[in-house]
């Protein structure tokens, strides 16, 4: 066949992918909207006091007569439906004890609505989330945004946020609620709140982690920094949805552009929602206050030689074995360069070929 109709072909396919992607779309939030106006009637209703102790199991039963075989009307997910809306709702969209009406008239027992930029009625959310972000997440990560959240309504609305922001699957996601990120995100030492411009210095801040997890590096018990570095290297997509959102790796032992010095930064990225190279220190060790002096040097070099036109101000990060967190706070404090400092951590360790021998030997002894 010709050229023409072959690229004709491959525009038709594109164009009904693209109505796939979109009919999915849709189809999730109407799911979501029915989920949460479901589990808002439950909670309105306080079915479980008004219906009896198996309530969930009789509405499942009668929900299934009329849609045979559909497993969105289990007694467990009509369950999910009602920590769904309690979760995310504010207080005042939940019922009161005692229901009461005020001077026009109103059911004050009734979720209360606020109205948007443009003047529609959406209901009033706990956390900074939106009732439209909540339609846009599948439901098989709010159901496990719900279990791993359980009644803490501003971690969730954490995940919920980053789930969109990063685009996570289900998998993903998972992984970060078991690391704990939503009790790391943005707890770094850090003096950017003076070193830095707003709203730089918030952004910036949000950025850190504190610790971060190297769980996935797999390194022998006596590492030092240089193996260190080049298995964070080895694993750098790994390391790079660790470190968060926007950082792009430049080079590792990156040489500063100075000639007659050998001078080098251990790892260097540049973060692309903040426009900023950020030099990263890797020690082994405690922090030491050095170690402020030293990165603070690494931060002003990049700034002169290797920061670009349009680029905002290098941030300093020290990632470091461990740190006294008074000590840290001063020592950030001594430097006009903005630098952070955070911990690791790091689980998965191999033992050492004379660790093993001994444990070889040792059974055979016994």
């Amino acid at each position: 066949m010709p050229q023409d109709y072959k690229e004709w072909v491959k525009s038709i396919s594109a164009r009904y992918r693209q109505c796939q992607i979109k009919a999915a779309v849709s189809v999730n939030r109407e799911l979501i909207s029915f989920y949460w106006s479901l589990g808002r009637d439950i909670v309105e209703r306080e079915a479980e006091k008004t219906y009896g102790s198996g309530f969930y199991d009789k509405l499942s039963r009668d929900l299934k007569a009329v849609f045979e075989g559909n497993s969105g009307f289990s007694s467990r997910n009509l369950r999910y439906t009602a920590r769904f809306f309690r979760l995310y709702s504010a207080p005042s969209n939940l019922p009161q004890v005692v229901a009461k009406s005020d001077e026009t008239g109103s059911d004050s027992n009734l979720p209360q609505a606020v109205a948007n930029s443009e003047g529609s009625n959406l209901p009033q959310l706990v956390g900074k989330v939106d009732y439209e972000d909540l339609l846009t997440v599948p439901w098989g990560h709010h159901r496990l945004i719900i279990d791993r959240c359980k009644e803490d309504g501003a971690k969730a609305s954490f995940f919920v946020r980053k789930t969109i922001q990063n685009n996570w699957s289900r998998a993903v996601l998972e992984n970060f609620l078991d690391t704990d990120l939503y009790e790391r995100q943005g707890k770094a030492i850090t003096n950017f709140e003076y070193a830095l411009p707003a709203p730089q210095s918030d952004l910036a801040q949000e950025m850190t982690r504190d610790p971060y997890n190297f769980d996935f590096l797999t390194i022998r018990e006596d590492y030092d920094e240089k193996q260190l570095k080049d298995a964070l290297v080895d694993n750098v997509i790994k390391f790079l949805l660790e470190l968060g959102r926007g950082f792009a790796f430049v080079g590792k032992e990156y040489p500063l552009p100075i000639e007659g010095t050998e001078e080098r930064i251990d790892l260097l990225f540049y973060h692309l929602c903040l426009h900023c190279y950020v030099v990263v220190e890797v020690k082994v060790k405690a922090f030491s206050s050095r170690d402020i002096s030293q990165t603070a040097t690494y931060v002003a070099i990049a700034d002169d030689l290797i920061r670009k036109e349009g680029d905002n101000k290098t941030i300093g990060l020290i990632i470091c074995k461990s740190k006294n967190n008074v000590l840290a706070k001063y020592a950030v404090g001594t430097s006009k360069e903005p630098i952070g400092v955070s911990e690791y951590e790091l689980s998965n360790l191999l033992p050492t070929p004379e660790e093993i021998e001994k444990e070889l030997l040792g059974g055979n002894e016994s």
